[in-house]
């Protein structure tokens, strides 16, 4: 394979991952979004919980029972990372990571951009 080959190999492979990451980005900010929500709510939940006299003077789980929203938002929280809604935050960034290290072996480096160049090593 020549140069000119490789080139466009590589300029074909670029294009790929950006609009592969590109892609995601639409249901990151979803799966984000949706993280922030049930965060919040698990915050405020937690908050009302915790200030409520109530909670001292009877069981754990008859606290919970007591305190529904919290309850509720906290095991949907749980939930969501059971789901793996941490690895679909972050998947956009992770990618260009990974190639990264893949393109180090190969003498290639690979931005947060998603441009791919040629390591020079001067001797």
């Amino acid at each position: 394979m020549n140069s000119l080959e490789q080139a466009e190999d590589l300029k074909a492979f670029e294009r790929r991952l950006t609009e592969y990451i590109h892609c995601l980005q639409p249901a990151t900010g979803r799966w984000r979004m949706l993280l922030i929500v049930v965060s919040v709510c698990t915050a405020t939940g937690a908050w009302n919980w915790l200030i409520d006299p109530e909670t001292q003077k009877v069981s754990f789980f008859t606290s919970l029972w007591n305190h529904p929203f919290f309850t509720i938002s906290c095991i949907t929280l749980i939930g969501l990372f059971f789901a793996g809604i941490h690895k679909r935050v972050v998947a956009p960034s992770m990618y260009p990571l990974q190639n990264r290290v893949l393109f180090s072996v190969f003498q290639y480096s690979c931005s947060m951009s998603n441009c791919i160049s040629r390591i020079q090593h001067v001797l």
